[in-house]
């Protein structure tokens, strides 16, 4: 087939390399492989879509799946819009899952146990708290359906149909609010009034922002316009919501162009104050010559890959945000005395804050309470290097401190060092079944007590140090140490 186009390789469609952005966009794009549309998740929205149409309903692909799929991107799944209503879908399809059926959004399962969106077309009432709206009504009129979304990007449709039929994904495309052409400008506008659309849910705004990070598209400007001036309603949102919000720009890639939009627009200073702050808190040039601590976390940020976990994302962020409230301009030169330790009450408060759950708080935490102690690293006894290596997912901690430099003096020596230790070390010589426990203690005739502890931990560091090599030794020494 000739299309003037181009295929649909494993990593996505090299397209953009051989023609220009817009024209790629408009070209008549073929899908050659059509393999790569046996995946699991395409096979059951087509067959759900297929479904519902011979029982005489609309049905269309929606939202983000169409944008991949126009962009040349494998969706991770795909949504179906329809006519039916959710008391249809339920009864049409015996595995399925009411999770937001009074919005008209029902999960149904498929044989091989995918789960797939349906939603009923709708129109939606008046969003009095700027979250959800007070009522919903079904259509059966798809353009109804889109209009009410948030950006003109994520409000195409795709006829499954016609895609198997033609193998042209712009030519099977529904588009009533020209995001073909907003995908070709590479922008992110809001679907008919912005300042309507993000009043009716505040979230908008905050996806906006990720959507224009993550794709490297602009924001066009009366949308950013209305997120400038609604960005201090944006507390209207219920605090998971932001952080997840916040976890997918910090996780899918783009985290420093996200943090950017944000301070950009004002939303920054609203959800995230203390990280505003850093703006302007000078540093020490002889270890942090790259400028401010904004512009080196932002730094940081930028090199935070797609797919990270959520903690190493929040403790990139937050690792220096005890730094403005600690600053000092000192005779010899700037200081920042007890950072981590104020960041790490201080990321702490963000967590709670934000509804974080109790191991990710403590790991974040963790990140920021420990980033400092890599410049002890080369330097610390054997026991206390080894303790340091038990921090719960180390790989992260080794992780954070690589960044951290690259975004300063780029001195990896440290992060060298600690890496190859780490890695060289067997797990059995970090954390080694104890030569010396309570009950041997018990059995030498010591009295239980606070002294116990710090005997246990003398004899642990001789073990790590391996100064010890047995029971018997290790009771030698805490008898030289602790006479009874």
């Amino acid at each position: 087939m000739d299309d003037g186009g181009c295929s649909l390789i494993a990593g996505g469609l090299d397209a953009k390399n051989q023609v220009g952005w817009g024209r790629w966009i408009h070209v008549n794009f073929y899908i050659r492989a059509m393999d790569d549309f046996e995946q699991p998740a395409f096979r059951a929205a087509a067959g759900i879509a297929a479904t519902l149409r011979r029982a005489g309903y609309d049905a269309y692909f929606a939202g983000g799946c169409v944008r991949d799929l126009l962009l040349g991107v494998a969706p991770k799944d795909y949504d179906v819009a329809s006519s039916a209503t959710p008391d249809v879908v339920l009864e049409m399809f015996p595995q399925t899952q009411a999770v937001g059926a009074h919005f008209g959004v029902v999960l149904v399962r498929s044989v091989d146990g995918t789960m797939t969106e349906v939603a009923t077309f709708r129109k939606d009432g008046a969003y009095s708290d700027g979250r959800r709206p007070d009522a919903v009504s079904y259509t059966r009129d798809a353009r109804e359906d889109v209009l009410r979304r948030d950006i003109t990007i994520n409000g195409m449709l795709l006829d499954p149909e016609k895609l198997a039929e033609t193998g042209n994904v712009a030519a099977a495309t529904l588009d009533y609010v020209d995001g073909r052409s907003d995908l070709a400008d590479r922008v992110v506008r809001a679907i008919g009034d912005p300042v309507q659309r993000f009043t009716e849910d505040k979230l908008r705004m905050l996806r906006a922002v990720r959507f224009a990070a993550r794709l490297e598209f602009a924001i066009e400007a009366a949308t950013f316009a209305a997120i400038r001036e609604l960005a201090p309603q944006i507390h209207d949102v219920s605090a998971e919501r932001v952080r997840d919000e916040l976890t997918r720009m910090l996780t899918e890639g783009h985290a420093a162009r996200a943090f950017e939009l944000l301070d950009a627009s004002g939303l920054l200073e609203q959800v995230l104050p203390e990280v505003s702050r850093m703006k302007g808190v000078e540093q020490p040039p002889e270890y942090h010559p790259e400028g401010d601590v904004w512009v080196h976390t932002l730094l940081l940020l930028a090199q935070l890959p797609a797919g990270c976990s959520a903690t190493l994302a929040w403790g990139a962020l937050l690792h220096d945000v005890g730094k403005p409230p600690t600053f000092e301009r000192a005779p010899d030169r700037i200081r920042f005395n007890g950072h981590a330790e104020v960041g790490t009450r201080m990321a702490a408060e963000i967590c709670r804050r934000l509804r974080f759950s109790l191991v990710d708080t403590q790991q974040i935490e963790a990140l920021v309470a420990n980033h400092m102690r890599f410049g002890d690293v080369m330097q610390m006894r054997e026991s206390t290097l080894k303790r340091f290596f038990r921090l719960r997912d180390f790989d992260e901690h080794l992780a954070l401190h690589r960044m951290d430099c690259l975004s300063s003096h780029r001195n990896l020596q440290l992060y060298d060092f600690a890496s190859e230790r780490y890695h060289s070390l067997p797990p059995e010589t970090v954390k080694p079944q104890l030569l010396v426990t309570g009950n041997d203690l018990i059995a030498a005739g010591y009295v239980p007590g606070e002294s116990f502890q710090v005997m246990l931990a003398a004899a642990e560091d001789a073990q790590l140090e391996r100064r010890i090599h047995s029971t018997a030794e290790g009771m030698e020494l805490i008898r030289s140490l602790f006479p009874s």
